[in-house]
């Protein structure tokens, strides 16, 4: 693969995941000059990650159908469109619409880095090393984000955090025009009932667990049920539950689901713990936080290797150890400790989401068929972010008010057990799905059995989808 495809290819990826750690940071700064409160602020980052997990899987099919580069380019504009409109916001309802914009262009362009890289290497080893980089360059965001974030925020305000990613934007618009060829398409249609209902249960869901709304509670869990039913019964589903039948790439979405809702919940309420609790300017909170982010950029490419010698399955249990671990240091943070008592965590948490990231996208898409995988990068991308959005909302209920020390912190208690417990569980999840191929007496080979539903699915009615 070349390599200047490869640097495109993250540039999306950078893209997407500046977006969520950059805003942390110019949390306190943004709330206070637009007067917004807890929710409000919990509704500027999950305003964003909601729209992107509930459309990932509608972005992956629509790349299939009308082509990845096409997708792409349309999503990298209304990415960039949407920054500029957060950049100049007058109140926070203008900044959240604004950051739901942003979804909805990430939500495009997403899945198609995955499925461009899937599709130029067809070689196992050659697409987990790839995925390796991917991963490793993509995660640059993660520390760059509190890093310029508390640069700009210090400098020159809020805005220059969302105004920043247009120019990055126009040049990777112009990248992909002049690297990644037209490629393939696949005949069909998108499933807009599937990407409805999905949106509507996430969203629901989110706004049930921020604005303690039992109603939307039932809402959400009916939209669910919805889903599923109408992704049964479509000819051309946005969710085919056939690519699930392979236990690898279950276990794996689920893997990921539970790294991003640890990982993006704890983000937020460090973040506030560093600036509510110590006092420590946006700067500095973004420079204490590199201890989380930095060995994902440092291991994400040692776990690409680790992956294509050794398989998923040894980086994903090492990661998910080594997290819990540190999660589980949280229990010697108290209001009066200093900066060092919380490194642990810290560091822990960052090498275990470092070891862990290629590897179960690596899980996640090997087993898909090259024309579905777009969606089979969406699956995996969704249930990230999807899972992202609810840790946001439900870490953010837990704690509560970070303006009170002794609760905000029996909090982060509570947190680092429960997280560290399903980290744990995880891991145990990974011993047994995430390892070879299932084949055996019973002639089970999860893939090619779900290759199979899949061709059955796209040829009903007589004709091919």
């Amino acid at each position: 693969m070349r390599p200047a495809l490869l640097i495109t290819l993250c540039t999306g990826m950078f893209l997407v995941q500046l977006d969520v750690t950059v805003v942390n940071v110019a949390l306190p700064t943004l709330g206070a000059q637009l007067h917004a409160g807890l929710t409000a602020l919990q509704w500027v980052v999950d305003g964003y990650s909601v729209v992107l997990a509930a459309l990932l899987l509608a972005g992956g099919a629509l790349g299939d159908v009308l082509g990845h580069r096409r997708v792409v380019l349309t999503g990298l504009v209304v990415f960039g469109t949407a920054s500029a409109a957060c950049g100049f916001a007058q109140s926070a309802s203008w900044l959240i619409a604004a950051r739901a914009g942003q979804g909805v262009g990430a939500a495009l362009l997403l899945p198609g880095t995955l499925a461009v890289i899937n599709r130029s290497c067809p070689d196992p080893s050659s697409r987990a090393r790839a995925l390796g980089v991917w991963a490793g360059v993509s995660a640059l965001a993660l520390p760059a984000g509190p890093l310029l974030g508390g640069v700009l925020v210090s400098l020159a305000g809020w805005r220059p955090v969302f105004l920043l990613n247009v120019p990055i934007v126009v040049a990777a618009a112009l990248a992909v025009r002049t690297l990644v060829e037209p490629g393939s398409r696949r005949a069909g249609r998108v499933d807009v009932p599937g990407a409805a209902t999905a949106a509507l249960a996430l969203g629901a869901g989110v706004y049930a667990v921020i604005g303690h709304r039992p109603v939307a509670a039932v809402i959400a869990v009916a939209a669910a049920a919805a889903f599923l039913v109408v992704e049964h019964r479509s000819a051309d589903p946005m969710l085919p539950l056939a690519l699930l039948k392979s236990r690898r790439t279950a276990g794996a979405t689920i893997i990921s689901a539970a790294m991003n809702f640890v990982g993006l919940g704890t983000v937020l309420v460090f973040t506030l713990y560093l600036q509510s609790v110590l006092h420590l300017t946006p700067l500095d909170a973004g420079l204490a936080m590199l201890p989380l982010f930095l060995p994902l950029v440092l291991l994400g490419p040692l776990s690409g290797r680790l992956t294509a010698k050794l398989g998923p399955r040894p980086s994903i249990i090492a990661g998910l150890l080594l997290g819990a671990l540190g999660l589980a240091g949280l229990l010697r943070v108290d209001p009066t400790t200093s900066y060092p008592t919380l490194l642990p965590a810290l560091l822990g948490l960052g090498a275990g989401m470092g070891l862990l990231t290629a590897a179960v996208v690596t899980a996640a898409v090997t087993d898909a068929p090259p024309d579905r995988a777009g969606v089979a990068g969406g699956i995996n991308n969704a249930a990230r972010q999807a899972a992202g959005a609810l840790g946001v909302a439900v870490f953010g209920a837990v704690e509560g008010d970070p303006a009170n020390h002794p609760a905000f912190v029996h909090g982060l208690h509570t947190l680092g057990v429960t997280a560290a417990a399903l980290w744990l569980a995880s891991a145990a999840l990974a011993a047994v799905t995430t390892g070879p191929r299932a084949t055996g007496a019973n002639g089970a080979d999860w893939p090619l059995r779900a290759r199979g539903t899949l061709r059955r699915s796209a040829t009903r009615g007589g004709r091919v989808r």
